[in-house]
């Protein structure tokens, strides 16, 4: 593979197993997975680089590895509203494109990288971060290229496409004394982080449930799902893309891990979008305190992206709940309804400053692997629960 492959050939190679092939090797192979972690903000904290001065003023470099529609719309322009983040490096399979967005945002030529020489940013020490913006089955190969060389990483959630993976990930990092960190940006969100303040505070009564739902069309003429349309990449349909905001938001919303739950899974037959991958998932899960959670996610209805969080005292509505921006909050009492306003904030600024937090300062990490892992845990098992009809109990 030459160096202008390009981002839309290598996601478009998947099917054939010839991605990772051409990127340097096939995927590790995966240890078997430890006993999750049990706190939520469990760090997995490494010692930030000795040399290197954890002042207040100094911003952590980042390196971007995927220059796709997210990277180039949403991650990059909020380095323009970080406080401890500066845009560093690049990677992609695109040259041409890489050092077009290096002379927009002030990027040195020498710190454009393509996928063949990656490793070699071992040797660049204004790379302290490297964030991976790849399809899902990638996450694990090129977070294990990047704590080898000494890089601590973020990758986009899902954290992989198999439990293995993920603990391959964890692994590596910790081997090599790097901090992990999985990119749930709606943990960052202001309108998320008073859900979760009200939802956990009592402010609604005692839970009794909540729903979710996640959907979108998938566009085929789309590069940036075209890859979604293939499970060697994607791992999976609508679940592993937007039902895992569902779940995540359970799981945060609630401030526990459930014990059951149960599923099915549906594609319009004949839709060459869903040979590979699931269009819609609905699952249910039941959390140790008695709360319902019904979620759904499809690859097939407009544009949803909300959840509603019901208590015996009121109940709180986020819709758009994990929108880029422009969030509406709404409580609902006995007799009145009343909208919450926030000062809107970037989430993707507030994600970025805060792992760069948490490498200059040597501070614990809010989204560490283990949270990652724990999602495709459950997700693994919703696969199950749907395929086999029965109702799965979690340990």
């Amino acid at each position: 593979m030459n160096q202008a492959f390009s981002r839309r050939q290598f996601v478009m190679r998947a099917g054939y197993g010839a991605v990772v092939a051409g990127l340097g090797g096939a995927l590790p192979r995966l240890a078997n997975a430890s006993p999750l972690a049990s706190d939520l903000l469990a760090s997995g904290a490494s010692p930030a680089d000795a040399e290197k001065s954890p002042t207040a003023e100094r911003k952590a470099g980042w390196a971007i590895v995927g220059l796709g529609k997210y990277a180039t719309q949403q991650i990059i322009p909020a380095f323009a509203d970080s406080k401890r983040s500066k845009l560093v490096a690049l990677v992609s399979g695109s040259p041409d494109k890489a050092r077009a967005l290096a002379d927009q945002n002030g990027v040195d030529p020498k710190n454009v990288y393509s996928y063949q020489n990656f490793d070699a940013i071992r040797d660049n020490p204004a790379v302290d971060i490297v964030y991976i913006i790849l399809p899902n089955s990638l996450h694990a190969e090129y977070t294990v290229r990047g704590a080898k060389a000494g890089k601590h990483i973020i990758s986009e959630k899902p954290m992989a496409t198999s439990v293995k993976d993920c603990q391959t990930m964890i692994d590596a990092c910790q081997a090599a004394n790097r901090k992990l960190m999985i990119g749930y940006r709606a943990q960052y969100e202001p309108f998320n982080l008073k859900a979760i303040e009200m939802a956990r505070g009592k402010q609604l009564g005692t839970l009794k449930l909540i729903t979710a739902d996640h959907g979108r069309h998938l566009d085929p003429g789309d590069p940036a799902d075209q890859w979604r349309m293939k499970k060697d990449l994607a791992g999976g349909g609508s679940l592993m893309d937007i039902g895992i905001y569902n779940l995540n938001a359970a799981r945060y919303l609630t401030g526990e891990e459930p014990i059951e739950l149960s599923a099915m899974l549906h594609s319009t037959p004949g839709d060459p979008r869903f040979r590979e991958v699931e269009e819609n998932a609905s699952f249910t899960l039941r959390f140790p305190s008695g709360v319902i959670a019904n979620c759904t996610s499809s690859y097939s209805y407009q544009d949803v992206k909300r959840y509603r969080v019901f208590g015996t005292d009121a109940w709180l509505d986020l819709d758009p709940a994990t929108e880029y921006y422009e969030h509406r909050m709404k409580i609902g009492h006995k007799d009145r309804q009343e909208e919450i306003k926030i000062k809107e904030e970037s989430q993707f600024a507030r994600q970025m400053d805060h792992f760069s937090e948490c490498v200059l300062d040597n501070k614990p990490v809010k989204t560490p692997g283990e949270e990652g892992l724990r999602d495709v845990r459950l997700m693994m098992a919703i696969y199950e629960a749907a395929r086999t009809g029965k109702t799965v109990k979690l340990s």
